[in-house]
């Protein structure tokens, strides 16, 4: 169990010596000064995440709740390529806490003893200024090398609420299901994502340490019968609306890995706008699209390294929509924290700016896990609402350890008084769908 103890020593030590030190490392504070690196961090940290639009003088009024007297002047003058680079080692620091609550309450999730692990990524467009820093792939209106952007990767416990990242990349990088920064899957997790992440490599090395996956097919994908014969994924396929396969399959030329293929055929209203938007890319990249593409339009396919007695293809169905949770996680961050804008035309200070954003977005994650993670019914945005009207009160309590710990005490007790999310009979929310699914089959 997640306790305030352990959140509280996580917030002195990531925004206190940590912070101090990485600003001495990058440079950033060169000489005994008021404003040290701990005081810089807090008060840019925890005045965006209280106010994601504050000014230069709501960041000074929040060092001043940590005992700090500083100008909004002295703070936009600080806010300098050093201080950028201070704010994205100590969120590097806060991306390894791995901070985890019991599992909730999920008969369905349990069933994996690693835990249910969601991976995705989300970019962020940054001015051409940047692009030496954080180089983007570039389009048909701005040419590569002055294209700049920020890749984040991430992954999503749905059992314990854990976080392993944000790892901070070019937005230029593929995605891929291993990734430098991240820790490796625990044995018995099941990860979920989606086609960009297909990797069978990744599947394979995982296979042969007892995690377990779920993954869409990807196209083209060569796939075998068990004896090695190749097989044409339309052909094994039914013909009736609704009806499902489930079948052992050798997944890839090379690597053989061997896999359930589950296909359940979707509604015609779901097919068409599956045609619309493979058409949509293809003008997108000058491309046709293959008619088996859009013939395979009209199924759901996935693969899985699961066991059917372990998981069935509806269970299996209902767990790949799970996945969207993380995209949840990347639109609270973005519509409300608003890590992809800023009140600066200057580089560094967006920096400053975008690191000390996502720095709050953790803080505020932990606080929800802490408060709230084992409630099925819990609402994100709502208790994120929560946690930055309460920002200040942490921010004023983080030089006492009992004030601070009074404050998380404080928000427990504000979490538990609301933040639920009400069922619904039509189209039901993701936690009702997975408790409707029950025990082990």
């Amino acid at each position: 169990m997640l306790t305030i103890a352990e959140v509280s020593r996580t917030l002195q030590t990531v925004l206190g010596p940590i912070a101090d030190e990485a600003a001495r490392a990058t440079g950033f504070v060169q000489r005994q000064s008021k404003l040290t690196g701990a005081a810089f961090v807090q008060a840019l940290m925890f005045g965006w995440l209280a106010d994601a639009a504050a000014s230069r003088e709501a960041l000074a009024q929040t060092a001043a709740l940590g005992g700090v007297r500083v100008s909004a002047q002295a703070i936009d003058q600080r806010l300098s390529l050093s201080a950028a680079a201070c704010l994205r080692t100590v969120l590097e620091a806060a991306a390894r806490a791995l901070l985890a609550d019991d599992p909730v309450a999920i008969p369905l999730l349990a069933r994996f003893a690693g835990g249910v692990v969601v991976q995705d990524s989300t970019s962020i467009g940054l001015p051409s200024a940047l692009a030496t820093i954080w180089p983007g792939c570039g389009n048909a209106s701005t040419p590569a090398e002055q294209s700049a952007t920020l890749k984040l990767q991430l992954r999503l416990n749905l059992q314990t609420g854990q976080l392993d990242g944000p790892v901070l990349q070019a937005g230029r990088r593929h995605d891929q299901p291993d990734v430098a920064g991240l820790a490796p899957l625990p044995p018995a997790a099941l990860w979920l994502g989606d086609l960009g992440f297909f990797d069978l490599a990744a599947f394979a090395a995982w296979q042969a340490t007892g995690c377990f996956w779920l993954v869409r097919l990807k196209a083209g994908t060569v796939i075998s019968d068990p004896s090695g014969a190749r097989l044409d994924v339309g052909t094994l396929l039914p013909a009736a609306e609704g009806a499902t396969l489930d079948r052992p399959i050798l997944l890839g030329a090379r690597e053989a890995i061997p896999v359930r293929l589950l296909a359940v055929r979707v509604p015609a209203a779901v097919a068409a706008e599956r045609r619309r938007r493979l058409h949509a890319e293809a003008r997108r990249r000058g491309q046709p699209v293959s008619r088996a593409r859009l013939a395979l339009a009209d199924w759901t396919l996935l693969v899985t390294n699961l066991p059917g007695d372990r998981l069935s293809v509806a269970e299996a169905l209902v767990l790949y929509r799970a996945r969207w949770q993380i995209e949840l996680l990347f639109k609270l961050w973005k519509r409300d924290a608003l890590i992809d804008e800023w009140r600066s035309a200057k580089p560094a200070a967006i920096l400053c700016e975008l690191y000390a954003k996502l720095l709050g977005c953790l803080v505020q994650h932990w606080a929800l896990v802490l408060a709230c993670w084992v409630a099925p019914d819990r609402s994100l945005p709502k208790a994120a609402q929560t946690v930055r009207k309460l920002a200040a009160l942490l921010a004023s309590g983080l030089r006492d350890p009992t004030r601070l710990a009074a404050a998380l005490r404080l928000l427990v007790q504000c979490l538990a008084a609301g933040c639920r999310i009400t069922k619904r009979r039509t189209a039901p929310h993701t936690f009702q769908t997975l408790l409707a699914l029950g025990p082990d089959p």
